[in-house]
């Protein structure tokens, strides 16, 4: 696409609107308050301005922080009795930095305030201001040079100092000639590298409330024509829509400059809302922003979609015909989401969209090789008897609390090589017929990499003792996250468990019953017994994870005791999660407020979940683990149980579904 093209019209105007782009390529705040027109009246840019001034938060969508320890969870989920336009009061004096320090939100140097109401004008401005009131920039390593004061001369010095710079020639200052429009450095790369340094300013994860998105993608468009045209691939590749608004408002501008459709990659309403908007059921119904004429319009445009990322607060939006379109109208399309989508009305319409014409489902979907039907629960066992065997390349399959059945697993093609498998939950699953499936089918035995098996033992039990001793041997060695929460693991399988922890990151053992003795043996080498030498020599432990929920065996007085159990020592170490249930978390959370020196790990909670979390100053020698691996798809905390089906920043529906529940 070159640069000539009129697409970006409406990008250009930016200067004029204080709201940069969305993926839509038009301006507004993103809570909804203006309209999809791009012409408003006095009246209601007024009210903009006034509703841009408050900040809210998101209603239900996780986060983590970055820079904190692993598990540091930022829910930002708004309690009743706080108003999201009236954010907690703050003391004056806790928000003067001691420097000033460019951060995530930073809006640029001429948007600093100089002490007064003037602007900052330069970055000398800003570094006078630094080193006036604090210790100056917190990036200069060694700090300004101040000349001494200079004695005053006498009468004779300074005459003859003037009579010298009256003789002296004047010099020719050079002046740095700026290079021609196009041929900067950073506009001569090739286009891969270009397009990989802007994907950087992208953000996966939309911001809260009525912050601005994409900041800086929007700088970018208005730079150059290069880097005009490089950004718009970046800036329409992934489409994230919070809200029907910014939905309505893209699929107009691709409407209307169908060339930008084929940028779009991945569509994603992960964190797709109406809550917060101020709106009633009735409302929502009668705005005709995202509906499922609407939404097939969309799919329309987009002929190269490769993910399409849907959950249950659009599944009133998907249609027989949105479904066909998925399956056989996008020839690109390799991954979809339908987490959370278990009305009878969605259930009743995908397996038609499977039995149904025209065209009818093809016998073999090879680009299909995500598939994600998390928490589907109404779906029936035929709808995955008629879908998976025509799965032949998968590689990701969530099927979390659904009905597949035997024969539905046992169809999947053995070409298939999965290397992500959830069947949590499954209650018309019967673990001797699961361990024959990964023991046996040539589509997991030698590829698997995330296994989820956790079930609720109280409700049914999926894996009984003699199914862990029969599973545990056959497991891959590819395996990094193995979650056996609810099967029947004692004291007998901790042999079999050993091996698994040269490898894994993961182990869930919930309801185990395993002592502290049994897990010391995952991090303490063996002794010789009656003198005899050891000829295998010994692999430390790579457990960064350890789920030990309603482990009975455990109490708080066995987990800091170090000579019963070490989990808590250096010696533990990769380990830096445990979690555990709520009757250890709460006597955990109320030792380290009463705590004088604190043990070197700390309580992490969010929703159901609670996490005993390493912390970084316990182990100052050890290079700090930020918790990203490639088999998490751009997750970086520990215990995941929902499978991704893209890479990408996890929040939204999906980081609650992932880590909430």
């Amino acid at each position: 696409m070159s640069a000539a093209t009129p697409i970006p019209l409406s990008i250009q105007k930016q200067p004029q609107s204080r709201y940069p782009t969305d993926p839509s390529g038009d301006t507004s705040p993103t809570d909804g308050s203006r309209t999809a027109s791009p012409h408003s009246s006095a009246c209601s840019s007024s009210q903009n301005s006034r509703s841009s001034s408050r900040r809210r938060e998101s209603f239900g969508s996780i986060k983590e922080d970055v820079d904190g320890i692993a598990q540091s969870f930022v829910d930002t989920h708004l309690d009743q009795d706080q108003s999201p336009q009236e954010p907690p009061k703050r003391n004056p004096l806790e928000m003067q930095p001691d420097f000033c320090c460019p951060c995530g939100g930073f809006l640029g140097w001429k948007q600093i305030r100089l002490g007064g109401k003037s602007l900052s004008r330069s970055y000398s401005d800003l570094r006078g201001l630094g080193n006036m009131q604090a210790r100056g920039w917190a990036w200069d390593s060694t700090p300004p040079v101040v000349s001494p004061p200079s004695k005053p001369l006498p009468v004779e010095e300074k005459q003859l100092q003037v009579q010298v710079q009256v003789q002296e020639e004047p010099q020719e200052v050079e002046v740095e000639q700026k290079p021609a429009a196009g041929t900067s450095a950073l506009e001569r790369l090739p286009p891969e590298v270009l397009d990989y340094l802007i994907s950087m300013l992208a953000l996966d994860v939309p911001p809260n409330g009525y912050t601005p998105r994409n900041v800086d993608l929007i700088s970018c468009l208005l730079t150059s024509k290069t880097l005009h045209a490089a950004t718009l691939s970046v800036l329409y590749r992934n489409m994230t829509f919070p809200h029907s608004i910014i939905f309505s408002k893209a699929l107009n501008h691709i409407a209307r400059y169908p060339a930008l459709g084929t940028l779009v990659r991945r569509l994603d309403f992960s964190h797709f809302t109406s809550v917060g908007l101020g709106r009633t059921k009735q409302m929502n119904a009668e705005i005709q922003n995202l509906t499922s004429k609407t939404l097939l319009q969309c799919l329309e445009l987009l002929p190269n979609l490769k993910e399409c990322l849907l959950q249950e607060h659009v599944e009133g939006d998907i249609s027989l015909e949105v479904l066909q379109k998925l399956f056989t109208g996008l020839p690109n399309l390799f991954a979809v989401d339908f987490c959370g989508c278990s009305s009878q009305s969605f259930s009743s319409l995908f397996l038609e969209s499977l039995i149904s014409g025209p065209p009818g489902l093809p016998l073999t979907l090879p680009n299909l090789r995500r598939v994600s039907l998390h928490e589907c629960s109404s779906l029936p066992a035929a709808a995955f008897e008629i879908l998976l065997p025509r799965l032949v390349n998968l590689t990701h399959l969530d099927v979390t609390h659904t009905q597949i059945s035997e024969d539905a697993l046992f169809s999947i093609p053995e070409s298939a090589k999965i290397t992500h498998l959830s069947l949590s939950r499954c209650s018309r699953l019967r673990g001797s017929r699961v361990v024959e499936f990964l023991s046996t089918h040539p589509a997991v035995r030698d590829s698997l990499v995330f296994l989820n098996l956790l079930t609720d033992p109280t409700r049914s039990r999926l894996l009984e003792e003699e199914n862990v001793e029969a599973l545990l041997p056959n497991l891959p060695t590819t395996l990094r996250s193995l979650n056996l929460g609810g099967a029947k693991v004692t004291s007998a399988h901790t042999k079999a468990l050993l091996p698994l922890t040269k490898h894994l990151e993961e182990l869930g053992l919930s309801s185990c019953e395993l002592t502290g003795q049994d897990l010391n043996t995952f991090f303490v080498p063996p002794r010789p017994v009656d003198g005899e030498s050891i000829s295998e020599p010994w692999v430390p432990s790579t457990l960064c994870y350890l789920d030990l929920n309603k482990a009975n065996q455990l109490t708080i007085g066995t987990i800091f005791n170090p000579n019963s159990c070490v989990i808590l020592t250096p010696q533990s170490y990769p380990l830096q999660v445990i979690e555990f249930s709520d009757k250890l978390i709460a006597p955990l959370r109320e030792r380290s407020r009463n705590a004088r020196t604190s043990p070197g790990w700390a309580v992490r909670e969010l929703g159901r979940r609670g996490w005993y979390v390493r912390e970084k100053s316990s182990m100052p020698e050890v290079t700090p683990d930020d918790g990203a691996r490639s088999w998490k798809m751009g997750a970086r905390w520990w215990g995941m149980r929902k499978i991704p089906v893209a890479v990408g920043d996890v929040g939204g529906l999906y980081g609650h579904y992932m880590f909430k529940k």
